[in-house]
Parts: C-alpha cells; sequence; structure tokens
C-alpha cells in the first residue's frame, strides 16, 4: 500500500485469481496448551486485507457471475476462520467507484470490467452479512482521493464526479486523483463514504496510506494554493492541513452518524526519521510526514482515530527501517493516547521472490509478533494480504498462527466504548456428551439477541481472573438465534462449561452459571 515494492507486488498479485483457497497446512487446535506459558489475550485485532484494487484479492476478476463472486468471497472468509482471524478489511470503494448501489460514484469497474454497470446484486450487503454470519467483523475499506488506475479522464464513466467537475481532479502519475485542497472536494468524498456507513451495518470505516501521491510541485494543485493557501508558510504545510481536515473531520462525521463504528488508518510505518525530527523514529526510510502530507503521529496525538495500524513492512534488523525499533516507537505513540495500535504485517513479503535473505526465515514473521508481547500498547496486527495468508509461501503464516492464534480472540474493545451497555448474560440450558463430544445449548436473555458467545471450558469450577484471558476460552460461536447449539468435539466428562454473550463491539457479558459435561 506504499512503497513501490508494493505496488509491484500489487502488481504482480493481480495476476493471481483467489477463486479457491489452497489446501491450509494444519496448526495447534483450539484446546493446545500455549507455547512456553504464555496466554494470549482475550481480544486481540487478528485482520486481514481483501484488496479489490486491479482485481487483487477479490474478485479475482473482472466480470464473474454473481455466483462466482459470493463462492470467492465465501472463500475469503473460510481462510480467515481456518487462520483463527476475527475480522475482515475489504476494499470497497478503491478508486472513487462503489461497491454498493451508491448515489454519489459509479459502480466499480472491477465488478463487471466496465465501470457503471450494475453487477446485478449488491454486493456490500452481501459480504457484510455473510461475514457476520461467521462471526467476524468487517472493516469498509476506503480509499479517499485516488480516483482511477489509469490517467485519462474522458475514460472515466461520463457520469462520474471527475467528468462532471474536471476542476476536482489531477491527473499525476499515470494516475487520477481527486484535489485535497479543494475544500468542495473534501466534503464530496466524505459524503461518497459515509452513505456505506450509515445504510450498512460495517463495523469499522478503514483508510490505507494514500493521501497526497508525492510531495512534488508536479502534482498540479498550484491554483487551488493559490486560493486557499493563505497563512500557510508552504504548500507542504497546506496540504498536510487539508489532510488533518479530512481526518478530524471523519473522525466527527463517524462520531456524529455511528459512534460504534471503529475508524482508523493504516498508514506507512514511518512518520519521520530521527535525523529530520527529534521526535522521529531511528530510521532512515521515506517519511509520511514530508512525503504523503501526512501527520500520522499528530493524528494519534490530538486523538483524532480510534485506532492506528502503521504499515511496519520491514524485517528485525533492517538497517533502514528495523520492525524491532518502529514496534517501540510506536507503542510510545499511542501510550496514553486512547488510541489502539494495530500493526499492518507484510505476509507479501515472505519467501516472495526478489525479497532479501532475511524474508526467507520462517520465522521472521512470527518473531514479529512475539516481539509486540513486550509492548503492551500493540492491540494485535492485519496481514496484507488476503491471498498471502492463503497461500503461506515459506510456512511462515501457519507457523505464526500455531505459535500466537492457539486461542479465539475477541476483536479489541475501543475505550471510548468499553462503558457502554453489555449483554445479558447468557443461559447455558446444557451441557450434554454425545458420541461427538459435549453438546452445549446457549439461550439469550431479553430481547436483543447478541453478536456472538465465547464459550469458556476449565477442569474445575471458575475462580476470579478465569475469564480475563484467552486461556479458558475454546470458542466464538455466531449467535445465529436466539438459541445455538455448538458441540465441543474436545469436552470430556470432567469440563466445567461457562458462556459470555458479546455485542458487535466485544463488550462481553458476565458469565453464564456453570454447566458440567454429563
Amino acid at each position: 500500500m506504499s512503497s513501490p515494492t508494493r505496488r509491484t507486488v500489487l502488481r504482480g498479485l493481480a495476476l493471481a485469481a483467489a477463486a479457491s483457497a489452497a489446501p491450509l497446512p494444519a496448526f495447534a487446535s483450539a484446546t493446545s496448551p500455549s507455547a512456553g506459558g504464555y496466554v494470549p489475550p482475550l481480544r486481540q485485532m487478528r485482520g486481514m486485507w481483501i484488496a479489490s484494487v486491479v482485481n487483487i484479492n477479490w474478485p479475482s476478476k473482472p466480470g464473474l457471475t454473481v455466483e462466482q463472486q459470493k463462492a470467492e468471497y465465501l472463500a475469503w472468509l473460510d481462510l480467515a476462520q481456518a487462520r483463527r482471524l476475527n475480522s475482515v478489511f475489504v476494499q470497497i470503494r478503491p478508486t472513487a467507484d462503489a461497491f454498493w448501489p451508491s448515489p454519489y460514484e459509479p459502480w466499480s469497474e472491477y465488478l463487471t470490467g466496465t465501470q457503471g454497470q450494475d453487477p446485478g446484486y449488491d454486493p456490500l450487503a452481501f459480504l457484510v452479512e455473510e461475514t457476520h454470519r461467521r462471526g467476524l467483523t468487517f472493516h469498509a475499506w476506503f480509499n479517499p482521493y485516488r480516483v482511477s488506475m489509469q490517467p485519462d479522464p474522458a475514460k472515466l464513466h461520463p457520469d462520474h464526479p471527475g467528468r462532471k467537475h474536471p476542476d476536482w481532479i489531477i491527473p499525476y502519475g499515470g494516475k487520477i486523483y481527486y484535489n485535497p485542497g479543494l475544500p468542495e472536494v473534501r466534503a464530496f468524498v466524505q459524503d461518497a463514504m459515509m452513505d456505506a456507513v450509515t445504510r450498512y451495518d460495517i463495523d469499522g470505516l478503514h483508510f490505507d496510506d494514500y493521501f497526497y501521491p508525492v510531495n512534488t510541485t508536479a502534482f498540479d494543485d498550484a491554483a487551488a494554493f493559490a486560493k486557499y493557501g493563505q497563512g500557510f508558510p508552504d504548500l507542504a504545510a497546506w496540504r498536510r492541513n487539508n489532510v488533518d481536515l479530512l481526518v478530524s473531520e471523519m473522525q466527527q462525521r463517524v462520531l456524529a452518524a455511528k459512534p460504534e463504528v471503529a475508524w482508523g488508518i493504516s498508514p506507512s510505518g514511518i512518520w519521520r526519521n530521527k535525523s529530520t525530527d527529534p521526535l522521529g523514529s531511528d530510521t532512515g526510510g521515506s517519511q509520511s510526514y514530508d512525503n504523503l502530507h501526512a501527520d500520522t503521529r499528530g493524528w494519534v496525538k490530538k486523538g483524532w482515530l480510534d485506532y492506528i495500524a502503521p504499515q511496519i513492512y520491514w524485517y528485525i534488523g533492517q538497517s533502514n527501517a528495523d520492525y524491532a525499533k518502529l514496534v517501540p516507537w510506536w507503542s510510545g505513540v499511542a501510550a496514553g493516547t486512547g488510541t489502539e495500535l494495530w500493526i499492518g504485517q507484510a505476509a507479501y513479503k515472505a519467501g516472495a521472490a526478489g525479497q532479501p535473505a532475511e524474508w526467507f526465515r520462517p520465522d521472521e514473521l512470527t518473531n514479529h509478533l512475539t516481539l509486540n508481547r513486550s509492548h503492551p500498547e500493540v492491540g494485535g496486527d492485519i496481514w496484507y494480504n488476503s491471498a498471502d495468508v492463503r497461500d503461506d509461501r515459506i510456512g511462515s503464516v501457519t507457523r505464526t498462527v500455531a505459535a500466537h492464534y492457539t486461542r479465539p480472540a475477541l476483536p479489541p474493545l475501543l475505550p471510548r466504548l468499553a462503558h457502554g451497555r453489555a449483554p445479558e448474560r447468557p443461559v447455558l440450558v446444557w451441557a450434554k456428551r454425545g458420541s461427538g463430544g459435549v453438546e452445549l445449548r446457549i439461550q439469550a436473555r431479553g430481547h436483543e439477541t447478541p453478536f456472538q458467545y465465547a464459550v469458556f471450558r476449565l477442569d474445575r469450577p471458575a475462580r476470579p481472573g478465569d475469564f480475563d484471558d484467552a486461556g479458558n476460552l475454546v470458542a466464538l460461536v455466531p449467535a445465529t438465534g436466539k438459541q445455538v447449539r455448538w458441540v465441543d468435539s474436545d469436552g470430556g466428562g470432567n469440563s466445567h462449561y461457562y458462556v459470555t454473550a458479546v455485542d458487535r463491539v466485544s463488550r462481553q457479558s458476565a458469565p453464564s452459571d456453570v454447566r458440567r459435561a454429563h
């Protein structure tokens, strides 16, 4: 999503079909003891990006039938569950277009091959419904300013806003962008994205790392700067303020419209280098503050985001951008702010042709998560991208899952939502042993059905602290109705079961009364 290397990888991945997941290697079961005495946290972001731009992941190519598109997406959900993830970040507005019937922008060409052509169903409604059916959370991934992956405005749909308002767009570097310096553009892109937020039951609004494409006057916004840039010391400061306005205004609009939606950004991993700014990291790479006009550190410190997920796409020990230096730096930025810190992980580099030898170490990625454990500010990881999570070229993903995802995990609970009303404690009707294991029957209390149930299994009655982490958590069961059935194939005669109800933002009820397998 940020570096030239990444863009090369994206183009290569666009050629790979995503129609069916390869057979997945086995990994530790939910009942495996935690390695080295490590007890996984109860809540942890475990996400993956599913990219739609140039058909990188889904749909694997334009023009598939509705049934084929749906089958492909279900295969990605299968993969997420097999890797014991709990969230997906799906790109639904990659190039000023839409994966839903938007009144603002045309249907995406990546669905049918023709921009503006109705795909015959509502993809976003399907994506959200099926994701929730699996008990996974759905984060809608938007690119705010990119209009087209080609430079000719005449190739946009005739009704595209960029055709109707040619003064809104700027061709640059073989692509077309909306001009972030125009107040009417900033308002429009917010309206276009908020349409999906208000009309669909999404769990998060997510930006990637693209704002201004590069720090150069070749991106021709001189007229807008002359009109709106008075009072700023230079072009860069004005551009940075434009992005700041987008970020702060998006926060306010999300809070006003749907306060339980998580709002966050996944920027490139370096804010500024220490050689440029004493507050920066001990690195020597591209700086988002200067090159993309994105003051990522400032957004966190000002409290404008629910979470930030920096793309720390470098190996441990890399000379110009060391993972082992960047995670502590970002942890220090996030500490005490109330902003969640999740790490963007470069699954796309592991075992990939052309990468340095360090990316051929099967334990590189698992070592990243081990390092994260020393920094309590890190609340989880998002993997780029889903094809690499599936392909697992040198077994690095399998190794990471086996070491770190030994138990299920609830998604993070945003601090600003922690004090809201939790679900009512459920009723565990019974726990009956049978030939296939122990069958649990769980029933919701009250009028509302929770999002899912967390099932805890102990070999004794519960004690204080037994529900504080995932050490006894054996399953997250989607609440598909007021009463659900789940079979614990590993349960035994001495098993004591407790169940909590969990809502969509990860608030958890008190545990049910105990039921012992009989």
